[in-house]
């Protein structure tokens, strides 16, 4: 059985160690955190405070994960910029040396995984990877996601890639052509599979998308979206079938964390931690 976690960009207001607690005393088996200027911020990490996390997560009895998608955290103008996709060589090498910082960051915490995403195209060029004809964006975000495995592979940690709706790898199936198009280069990627992104994309029923993907599936991210529009929801307020989503994932084998993201529900952080708790024990109850 996968672990249910919650992931810190949905407490962003609270103190790290203070939304451990909470997670914890909410029945959260795990934590999905996200680095960024509050907390754990691998630019600027204060002494011993990996270390404290690392013990206070092990006293907690957290399993945790390590997110990458802080928004202002490398750009303080650009939303999510730069990306592996950038025309600079000096732009892409700054979003390698974030996602190695996260790489060691997790070694550290003891998190099983690092979660990314491929960005968005300078362009503006969305979808799977099949509108690159040229290979020109394919081909850069495979050389960036490289030495990023490299550099895992070393410090024991798994790295997964996130479709996420308006980037470049925006749906499964664009997950699915970029490990064809990067073959053994790309043998140890895995995926992250938001179940409200599927969602979104009209990947339904997620269970399919689920046990097809069974095999590089290692991270999930558990919210509810409406369809056609991204904007993470609490479940119930969106179309996600929360419980065939579960119940797939147990069916797929899945046995890593299944992170709660609401991000944009951080001004009502706590309660929107404990309704999702509370909905996602219904859910499997019912599954």
């Amino acid at each position: 059985m996968f672990r249910i976690g919650y992931n810190t960009n949905g407490l962003g207001s609270h103190r790290l160690p203070e939304a451990l607690e909470l997670i914890s005393e909410l029945g959260y088996e795990a934590v999905s955190i996200t680095p960024d200027v509050g907390g754990l911020d691998p630019f600027q990490l204060r002494p011993g405070e990996v270390s404290s996390i690392s013990t206070q997560l092990a006293d907690l009895g957290l399993a945790a994960a390590v997110e990458t998608g802080a928004r202002f955290l490398l750009d303080p103008r650009r939303k999510h910029r730069p990306s592996l996709l950038e025309d600079a060589p000096a732009d892409r090498s700054r979003r390698i040396d974030f996602y190695r910082r996260c790489v060691d960051l997790a070694a550290e915490l003891g998190a099983g995984v690092v979660s990314l995403w491929a960005g968005s195209a300078p362009a503006a060029v969305l979808g799977t990877l099949d509108v690159d004809p040229d290979h020109v964006l394919g081909d850069r975000l495979i050389e960036g996601l490289v030495p990023v495995l490299a550099h895992a592979e070393g410090a024991g940690v798994r790295v997964a890639l996130e479709p996420e709706p308006g980037m470049f790898v925006e749906r499964p199936i664009g997950f699915e052509t970029l490990v064809a198009r990067g073959g053994a280069a790309l043998d140890d990627l895995g995926l992250t599979l938001d179940v409200g992104h599927c969602v979104v994309t009209g990947d339904e029923p997620v269970s399919h998308v689920a046990e097809r993907l069974s095999s590089r599936l290692v991270h999930v991210h558990l919210a509810d979206c409406p369809r056609g529009r991204h904007e993470h929801l609490p479940f119930g307020e969106g179309d996600l079938d929360l419980a065939e989503a579960l119940d797939g994932l147990t069916r797929a084998g899945f046995a890593g964390i299944g992170a709660v993201e609401l991000s944009r529900d951080g001004h009502r952080g706590p309660d929107a931690a404990r309704e999702a708790m509370d909905a996602v024990r219904r859910a499997l109850a019912d599954s």
